[in-house]
């Protein structure tokens, strides 16, 4: 009996001893979740900064819009709105095919005195139209 108890003992020693050296094989896989973890933390901090510069830049431009809207609607038709240069090219080939200021307008969805400020400003432009 005393026999079992001491090699019991010694085998309880050894595998003690045996298991502080071996090692932990959940270690590197808490590492691994732990550096994922602080990985994920890092970018949705990062995505949150951005984010906040994009609302503030929003709010910007939001203000800026709010402050040249018209106060009101009577007088954004009497102020000269601002036709984009890729209709003003329209407006010049449309010309050159020898389409009237009244066909022009209808296809450009422009008044026919913007038509003809238009092709006026293209003209000085050095782009004749005739």
């Amino acid at each position: 009996m005393e026999l079992i108890m001491l090699s019991l003992l010694i085998l309880s020693l050894g595998l003690f001893i045996l298991s502080v050296f071996l090692k932990d094989p959940y270690k590197e896989l808490r590492e691994e979740m732990d550096q994922m973890s602080m990985q994920q933390i890092q970018e949705m901090y990062h995505i949150k900064k951005k984010l906040k510069v994009l609302e503030e830049e929003l709010l910007v431009s939001d203000e800026s819009f709010l402050q040249r809207a018209p106060a009101e609607p009577s007088s954004h038709s009497a102020e000269k709105r601002e036709v984009h240069e890729i209709i003003k090219n329209q407006v010049m080939l449309l010309s050159w095919q020898g389409l009237s200021d009244e066909q022009i307008a209808r296809q450009s969805s422009l008044s026919p005195d913007e038509v003809k400020a238009i092709q006026t400003e293209m003209k000085f432009r050095g782009h004749g139209y005739e």
